[in-house]
């Protein structure tokens, strides 16, 4: 009985699964075990084998087992049905434990032997006695066993043992065949459907008797109808083309000549008309004495494939891009018309030779990094690259490898690059003149945003860079300098140091501030107009290879130069050039502005504060002034103050606003001040009746202008000088109103009051006094709108903001508290002129203060 028809699970550690880990562990065992593991169990003569066995050991079963991860009965005598063939876990086998030992298994008694009692066979008592003999493959190790074994106990002899290792050596041999002819079965099926999915036709000349034999496929393929063939050559020479006859007839003739291959393409000629193309190879075989007997050899039909290839050759001769084709040799196979003319070689030229030999520069480049990286990895590659002479232009390609080789797509990208590379310095010198705008409109100190154009136009424009100014007295000096080397920056800036002391006036900078025209000069030729010195040593360690000056061009006067420097090697084009210029020039008229600016400002400002004098210094009082520019635009106004003394004694404070900023508004500021000045002093009036008549004076003189101005007079009675008080009569016109510090140091709310119109607008209108009544020591300040006023807020909360400021100043004498109020509220840089005028009140029988 099989010993794997029982299948009980043992206990775990006996020699069974010892022996099935074992085999389990050894991949080259397996591997040989799966080859020669028979494809269809219990063949003939497997079987004849176990029941050989079975017969001359006398016992009633025999099997051939194949041992892989599973034990497989390949053969067997005496089994139960259906055994062979079956498969079973290698731990439940004697035969496992036969192919892990070292020789035969031999077991007299399998009950009582501990190596296999508990394995289920022997346990279910089908199995008493057993003889196994591994079965060893190739790679020598056992692959499987051939076993004998029987229901009750027996002893076996060696004459046993031997016969039956003599019948093992037999079913390895049996197993060994049966694998060959498997394989053989394989491939003869696998070469079937390949020459059937291919369409190959075979064909065999017997040379000695003429006769020319064609498979079913190959006769079709030439138009015969079954059986219409007559089997000679001079049939298969009357298919073919004419124009083709001659070569094939030669191309045979050399292979029967040479004993060698035979190898052609041809067109058959169908009885329908149709022409076919076909591919030919094959090999002439010699008989013994050395004379060709035979010509054996496959065909197939490759019109679809010719097809195919003209219409890509079509498709690639028509493409505006060059294209060609390597082998796995490098040597070029394909070259359209668009690549013969790009690479300007034709193609009778190129095809057949070794791109490297063709093209020498290409080694050693991204060239041969990229088409070997390409075949080498399988993986497409794209790049942009410069080939030198004689082709001498930037191409852009795409190589993606095949099994043939490499085919590589190209354009000429010299023109497109030279666009680009125009179009990108085209913006980088347009980025150049937009920062240098920039930089000059961002400032008021044109001339220190002058100092750093070198920065703006160095590595950009030139390789290093001085920029010179002309001074005041006329003399030049160096004031800002860049290069483009970290390293020699220090080297530049002492040789802007003392150039200048050694430059003479033929020098290209010279030339250029005189003539105010730009000069282009070698460096050898600067090199050798500077004396012996410094200059002229560290000019020879920068090295510059030609040098341009530019000129910094004003309002009919030049201000400067710009010195552009290049080194060797450095490409000096006349955009560039160009470019620079036009930094010069911004640089100029920025520079001009600026001057003109400041001398109008020096004397817009020189005037108006001629007009704002100094205050008097009444004995019942002390007065102080102030006056702030705007910080922003034109630096004057038409904010104004005054104090004076009247004929009659009082004192008077004015302050006032003229509508507008700039020299028109301070002209009318000082006209409006000198008109109320002369009214008050003449006519000792009070302030609204100053007020009135300045407003008739306006109209009569037509100065067409519009004006806010608050006036306050200081006036005492004996009996108000007895009890220390001083009455403060005031007129508003259109103006904010004054602020009454008291001695105790809170501010004063004056009773409510409104403004009464601008000077300017109706001279009729009323205008109307105010009366407060003020303690000595009391503080009153009068200002204008640009102490409180701010774009981020409004003009109560600046108000609010003052109040607070003066409480907390109070104390603080009347100068000091003038300007920590200016640091306070406007921090020195008002955003509108700004103009003061306070007193503070004293007793007139102490000395003045200080």
């Amino acid at each position: 009985m099989d010993d794997t028809t029982v299948r009980t699970v043992v206990g775990s550690g006996h020699l069974g699964e010892r022996s099935a880990m074992e085999l389990r562990r050894d991949p080259d065992r397996l591997d040989d075990a799966r080859r020669l593991r028979p494809g269809r169990p219990g063949t003939l003569a497997l079987d004849r084998l176990a029941e050989l066995a079975s017969r001359l050991l006398g016992t009633p079963a025999g099997q051939v087992s194949v041992l892989t991860d599973v034990q497989l009965v390949a053969a067997g005598t005496g089994l139960a049905p259906g055994a062979v063939g079956s498969e079973g876990p290698l731990e439940d086998s004697l035969c496992t434990v036969t192919a892990a030992g070292t020789g035969a298994l031999v077991v007299a008694d399998a009950w009582a032997d501990e190596r296999v009692r508990d394995l289920p066979p022997v346990a279910s008592r089908q199995i008493g006695a057993y003889l196994g003999i591994p079965l060893t493959g190739h790679a020598g190790t056992a692959i499987g066993a051939l076993c004998v074994f029987g229901p009750e106990p027996r002893a076996w002899s060696e004459t046993d043992i031997t016969t039956l290792r003599q019948l093992a050596e037999s079913a390895v041999t049996e197993l060994e065949l049966s694998a060959l002819v498997e394989e053989f079965e394989a491939d003869r099926v696998r070469w079937g459907l390949a020459i059937d999915a291919a369409g190959i036709g075979t064909f065999d000349w017997d040379l000695v008797t003429g006769r020319l034999s064609w498979d079913d496929r190959l006769t079709t393929m030439f138009g015969y109808e079954p059986g219409s063939f007559d089997e000679t050559i001079e049939a298969f020479t009357a298919r073919l083309h004419p124009d083709d006859v001659l070569r094939v007839t030669e191309t045979l003739q050399h292979s029967i000549a040479t004993r060698g291959e035979y190898d052609a393409e041809y067109r058959v000629v169908r009885p329908d008309g149709e022409t076919r193309w076909v591919h030919a190879r094959g090999r002439t075989l010699t008989g013994p004495d050395g004379s060709a007997v035979r010509v054996l050899g496959a065909a197939n039909d490759t019109t679809g494939e010719r097809a195919g290839a003209a219409r890509v050759t079509r498709v690639l001769e028509a493409m505006p891009a060059g294209f060609y084709s390597l082998d796995r040799e490098w040597r070029f196979t394909h070259v359209n018309a668009e690549a013969e003319r790009l690479l300007g070689s034709s193609r009778d030229e190129l095809l057949g030779k070794v791109l490297w030999d063709a093209f020498p520069a290409a080694v050693n480049s991204i060239f041969e990094d990229s088409y070997r990286s390409a075949v080498r990895t399988g993986v497409p590659v794209s790049f942009d690259a410069y080939y030198p002479a004689p082709l001498d232009g930037w191409y852009e390609l795409r190589a993606w490898p095949s099994p043939d080789g490499l085919s590589v797509y190209f354009l000429d990208v010299t023109e497109r690059r030279r666009v680009q590379e125009q179009a990108e310095r085209s913006a980088r010198r347009l980025a150049i003149l937009a920062q240098v705008s920039s930089e000059l409109a961002g400032t008021l100190d044109a001339r220190s945003a002058t100092a750093r154009l070198p920065r703006l136009v160095v590595p950009a424009l030139a390789d290093f860079c001085v920029v010179t100014l002309v001074e005041p007295d006329g003399r030049p000096r160096d004031v800002g300098s860049w290069h483009a080397d970290p390293a020699a920056r220090a080297l530049l800036d002492r040789y802007a140091a003392v150039r200048m002391e050694s430059m003479p006036a033929v020098s290209p900078v010279g030339r250029a501030l005189v003539s105010g025209e730009p000069v282009r000069e070698a460096g050898s030729t600067l090199l050798g107009l500077l004396p012996a010195g410094e200059a002229r040593d560290l000019l020879g360690v920068l090295r510059p290879e030609s040098v341009a000056v530019l000129p910094l061009r004003g309002r009919g006067r030049i201000l400067g130069v710009v010195t552009l420097y290049f080194r060797p090697g450095s490409a000096v084009e006349d955009e560039d050039l160009a470019t620079a210029q036009d930094v010069a020039d911004r640089a100029g008229l920025a520079l001009d502005n600026a001057r003109l600016y400041s001398a109008q400002q020096q004397l817009a400002e020189g005037l108006q504060r001629s007009l704002l004098t100094e205050p008097p210094q009444p004995d019942h009082g002390e007065i102080a002034v102030r006056y702030l520019p705007a910080a922003e635009a034109a630096r004057v106004g038409g904010d104004w103050y005054d104090a004076f003394l009247q004929p009659g004694g009082a004192t008077m404070l004015v302050i006032g606003d003229v509508v507008g900023h700039d020299t028109e508004a301070a002209a009318a500021m000082g006209q409006l001040r000198g008109l109320l000045r002369g009214i008050a002093a003449y006519s000792d009036a009070g302030p609204a009746e100053v007020l009135r008549g300045l407003d008739a004076s306006m109209t009569t003189l037509q100065t067409r202008t519009l004006a806010t101005a608050t006036v306050a007079r200081f006036e005492q009675t004996p009996e108000e000088r007895e009890r220390g008080i001083t009455r403060m009569r005031w007129a508003n016109a259109g103006h904010l109103p004054p602020l009454v510090i008291n001695p105790d140091g809170s501010v004063a709310e004056l009773a409510s009051w409104k403004g009464d119109l601008l000077l300017g607008v109706d001279h009729e209108a009323r205008r109307r006094e105010s009366v407060v009544t003020l303690d000595r020591g009391a503080t009153v300040l009068l200002y204008t709108d640009g102490l409180v006023e701010r774009r981020d807020a409004d003009l109560d909360t600046g108000l609010v903001r003052l109040r607070d400021t003066l409480i907390e100043l109070a104390d603080r004498p009347l100068e000091e508290l003038l300007d920590e109020v200016l640091e306070r509220l406007v921090h020195g840089r008002p955003e509108d002129d700004v103009a003061l005028v306070a007193v503070r009140l004293h007793r007139q029988d102490l000395p003045r203060p200080a």
